[in-house]
């Protein structure tokens, strides 16, 4: 939620204001096309879109092909009810991607069992890497 407010992206994934103002969004490509200003882009501070917010989204999210921003988040618990809550009830669970979460098919968890929880592990583990693995194979 904070990183979204922080970069202007709203719970469906899309810019704040984007869909509202397409003049905004217009200017914005013109601004990054150009550069910051200076000599030779044509572009001083009195003419630069000041909704523009200079951010480096790409950081902490991606952007899909329908121009949405997903975090690159890896949400993994062993017991469903807290993903749950982000991904199916929450106000944010149109950002997530579902090749993101992991939650044990048994959906028990833990119960706060050190022996539980490492056994499950065990169990888990591959398919868990193998999400780290894509993710971090796709952030840079």
């Amino acid at each position: 939620k904070q990183l979204c407010l922080e970069h202007g992206i709203a719970p469906n994934g899309l810019l704040k204001g984007a869909e509202d103002n397409d003049d905004n969004v217009n200017a914005n490509i013109n601004h990054q096309q150009r550069g910051r200003g200076g000599e030779g882009t044509g572009m001083t501070n009195n003419n630069i879109n000041p909704n523009f917010i200079d951010d480096r989204k790409d950081v902490f999210f991606y952007q899909s092909d329908d121009e949405r921003y997903i975090p690159r988040a890896l949400l993994i618990d062993l017991e469903p009810r807290v993903v749950n809550k982000l991904t199916v009830h929450g106000p944010y669970r149109d950002l997530f991607n579902p090749e993101n979460l992991f939650i044990a098919q048994d959906g028990g968890g833990a119960g706060n069992n050190w022996a539980s929880g490492f056994r499950q592990g065990e169990e888990h583990h591959e398919q868990v890497l193998d999400m780290i693995d894509r993710e971090s194979d796709n952030s840079d």
